[in-house]
């Protein structure tokens, strides 16, 4: 599953008229290079949330043909956040799939998600600059909630169908579940070693594309 449903209020006025998947960095939209990169990997099949401007992000992919894929679309009226968006397309996903934010830049390989068994497994990246402090701690390859070194949710995972049981219908984040299964000590990660950056604001998609 790609999440591309986000408003991106930080790349404003660029996602005025753009929706944040098709921007484009070193000349590829970045949704395009999620897709083509999934399909080197293996993956055939694709579940895309939408809702701002998600015709445009529809007009643009089509079915997947054109990467090999078949591409699914799962709309959002209102934006559900992405606990919410994943429940509410988990009868197009299957018992076990992978979740990528569509605004990031990786190099990360999505096969080495293909043989993840818990019921959450999280990429994490080194602390970028805006986001010093952190969000997990990562300890022989479990994720904790408390402690250090801290490291950053890249937006990459892997999930079971059951990590999302007992959820109701509706609007809601993914960190709050996340935070409480690491207490749990269900949740399993690795560190991210390439290439990574969050499109989140202008200056660092200038930056990027430099």
């Amino acid at each position: 599953m790609v999440l591309a449903a986000g408003r991106g209020e930080r790349l404003r006025p660029l996602t005025d008229r753009l929706p944040k998947p098709l921007i484009e960095v070193r000349g590829k939209p970045l949704i395009v290079r999620h897709l083509e990169a999934l399909s080197a990997a293996g993956f055939t099949d694709v579940v895309i949330n939408l809702s701002w401007l998600g015709d445009l992000i529809r007009d643009r992919l089509g079915d997947g043909g054109e990467f090999g894929l078949a591409i699914e679309y799962s709309e959002e009226p209102q934006v559900l956040e992405t606990a919410g968006g994943i429940l509410q397309a988990l009868p197009l996903l299957g018992d076990r799939f992978i979740v990528i934010n569509a605004d990031i830049f990786t190099d990360y390989d999505f096969a080495r998600l293909r043989q993840c068994d818990s019921p959450a497994h999280l990429v994490l990246v080194d602390n970028p600059p805006h986001h010093p402090q952190g969000d997990f701690v990562l300890d022989r390859g479990l994720i904790g909630a408390e402690g250090s070194p801290r490291y950053t949710f890249s937006g990459i995972s892997a999930y079971h169908s059951s990590f999302f049981d007992g959820l109701s219908p509706g609007k809601q984040a993914l960190a709050p579940l996340l935070y409480a299964a690491a207490t749990r000590q269900q949740v399993t990660g690795e560190l991210l070693e390439g290439e990574w950056v969050d499109i989140g604001t202008l200056e660092r998609l200038k930056a990027l594309n430099a």
